[in-house]
């Protein structure tokens, strides 16, 4: 997977910065965080000025995406955009020919959608995922759910609703890190 190239900005409550991890940095926190672990180098984040950071492309982050990016095929939707980590990688993909992006928060539509949006592929809706209804008999090759901040079992009443959601409109479809939910339940 691929780090992503948006730029920084500041719109509302939302941000995108680039921040450096240093090699003292990546041994401290992966001191502290057990299976998660990160390496020294440039990345970029997405933060909400009272929530913190939302996610960023390290490669922790980038694993929990992996599974997205390799299933990705055909028509492609994205509950989430975020900084466009996982649609970034989806487009490097010749086999995807197009993919909806729903996004909550029109603030992270602005921040980020024009770095992505030069892709006659991509089309980005501003709507709740839970609200947003697809194009009549639309079929999707792969379905994302990442609308979650943190890795909670709480999530998991939400990620079934969307499951049920989609559940015979896609092929494979699948929520951030709904197996690390599962397993702290």
């Amino acid at each position: 997977m691929e780090k992503v190239s948006v730029p920084e900005g500041t719109k509302g409550d939302w941000s995108i910065d680039h921040f450096t991890i240093t090699q003292d940095g990546a041994m401290w926190f992966n001191i502290r965080a057990g299976a998660r672990r990160v390496i020294p180098g440039n990345y970029t984040r997405l933060n909400h000025r009272s929530r913190g950071v939302i996610m960023s492309d390290t490669p922790a982050e980038q694993s929990d995406h992996r599974a997205a990016v390799r299933n990705a095929n055909g028509s492609c939707l994205i509950n989430g955009l975020g900084m466009g980590m996982v649609l970034h990688n989806i487009l490097l993909k010749p086999e995807v020919t197009d993919v909806i992006v729903v996004e909550l928060e029109q603030d992270v539509i602005d921040l980020v959608a024009a770095t992505y949006l030069k892709d006659p592929r991509v089309t980005i809706v501003h709507a709740s995922a839970f609200d947003y209804v697809p194009p009549k008999g639309k079929k999707f090759g792969m379905v994302w759910h990442d609308i979650w901040d943190s890795i909670t079992a709480d999530n998991l009443p939400e990620m079934t609703k969307l499951h049920r959601k989609y559940g015979r409109r896609a092929d494979w479809q699948d929520s951030w890190c709904k197996w690390e939910c599962q397993r702290d339940r």
